[in-house]
């Protein structure tokens, strides 16, 4: 199946008489027909379903259909995308370890890996997103167990040059991790340019409609854990009489530990009704996509032609610095553009309360046109070294294109630039 056609119909084929509908199953607990059907199952949860904090059918049918539309082996929605992130991390690095990060990431996965993952013992060595091979190996530590990115950065915009930093990760034995949101697989596929797991909050334009929060881990099952650094792989689990997930699940070691272990015991799994209306947005996911980047683009080129704006931040122009990689990793840019308002904070403060049709709203690759000042919202706990680090400036504007008309789009953005003297 193509994705549009994944987008419908993977994850759930529904038998005779079933729901055309993947079905909500409201319920935390299932059934079994003996004391010893029970016990077994907590030998070897994946056997059956034991209760939903670890899986549930509604949910299991949309993990299959992203891991499908991802390329992926499998995978295991969570309840938000940080949390994504950080069982990502967590499933193979403990106290004592260190990873790589990109310093061009969302915000609060800095805050996340700066400063709480610290705080339990792990490191995060951040390095500029255009480094170069040397200089990304010059980063790694004898500790060290995993490199991280994002496809597209938010809100910096800037695209990661996947398959370099994956053949610095793999040349060291480690795996590299890949946050896919803004991209969402209708735009890229990271494993295809060599990424080994993926994430996303699913909240973005997976959902579209704003209505739920939720994340999501895809593992590639290309990476092999066994050079000595991943003992938690490799060797036995006693939270689960001794099973090592390499031998017992091969490929899909790594997701069914972070299902097994981590899901376990942190119960940051999202409710069936959640996943539902993720489903809704999934189905039009790749048309959304579609018309997402088409008007973003004209909205681009509006801002470029403005006498108001000091730089636009888009990798689908073609004089944005990400241009040449997006045009290697990208079939489209997504709805998202940066800008720096001529004026400083103060102007770009005025422009955005005097907008009508655009929400001035903490979310982004929405349905519905919203803007956001990243400097005094999403990236607010930064440094200002932390906040040039990843590409923010005190007039920068995040500009989420919606699905509206795009005349409607442009004229509001006029009637904002009109406020400004």
């Amino acid at each position: 199946m193509r994705d549009e056609t994944k987008c419908l119909h993977a994850g759930y084929t529904p038998k005779n008489t079933e729901p055309r509908v993947v079905p909500i199953v409201q319920s935390t607990t299932y059934v079994y027909d003996s004391t010893e059907a029970v016990g077994a199952v907590f030998d070897e949860p994946t056997h059956s379903l034991i209760y939903s904090r670890f899986a549930n059918p509604t949910v299991m049918a949309i993990e299959e259909k992203i891991a499908a539309l991802e390329g992926g082996i499998g995978a295991m929605c969570t309840s938000s995308g940080q949390a994504a992130s950080l069982l990502s991390i967590l499933n193979i690095c403990n106290a004592g370890d260190s990873f790589i990060s990109t310093t061009q990431i969302y915000g609060g996965t800095v805050n996340l890996f700066y400063s709480t993952l610290k705080n339990m013992g792990i490191e995060c060595i951040f390095i500029d997103g255009d480094a170069t091979e040397a200089e990304i190996q010059a980063a790694f530590k004898p500790n060290t167990k995993a490199v991280f990115g994002e496809t597209l950065a938010n809100p910096a915009l800037t695209v990661l040059d996947i398959e370099k930093f994956a053949k610095v990760a793999h040349a060291n034995n480690v795996p590299l991790i890949i946050d896919n949101t803004f991209a969402t697989p209708i735009l890229c596929k990271p494993i295809e340019f060599g990424a080994d797991i993926v994430v996303h909050s699913t909240s973005k334009y997976m959902d579209g409609h704003a209505v739920q929060v939720g994340g999501v881990i895809i593992d590639s099952g290309n990476f092999d854990w066994h050079s000595g650094n991943f003992p938690g792989l490799t060797e036995p689990d006693p939270s689960y009489k001794g099973i090592i997930y390499t031998e017992t699940y091969g490929k899909a070691a790594y997701i069914i530990k972070a299902r097994m272990q981590l899901m376990r015991d942190f119960g940051v799994y999202p409710a069936a009704h959640s996943a539902f209306l993720l489903n809704l947005g999934l189905e039009t996911l790749a048309l959304r996509m579609e018309r997402y980047c088409e008007n973003a683009l004209k909205v681009a080129k509006f801002f470029e032609a403005s006498d108001k704006v000091e730089k636009v931040i888009y990798p689908g122009l073609e004089s944005d610095k990400s241009y040449t990689l997006a045009q290697k990793y990208l079939k489209g840019c997504s709805g998202v553009i940066s800008f720096v308002i001529k004026g400083g904070k103060e102007n770009a403060v005025k422009f955005m309360d005097s907008l009508k049709l655009a929400s001035n709203e903490v979310h982004v690759a929405d349905i519905r046109t919203c803007v956001l000042h990243p400097a005094s919202a999403t990236h607010r706990q930064l440094t200002d070294e932390q906040l040039v680090a990843a590409g923010i400036n005190p007039g920068m504007i995040r500009f989420s294109v919606g699905l509206e008309n795009i005349d409607d789009i442009l004229e509001d953005i006029q009637l904002g630039f009109s406020s400004l003297k």
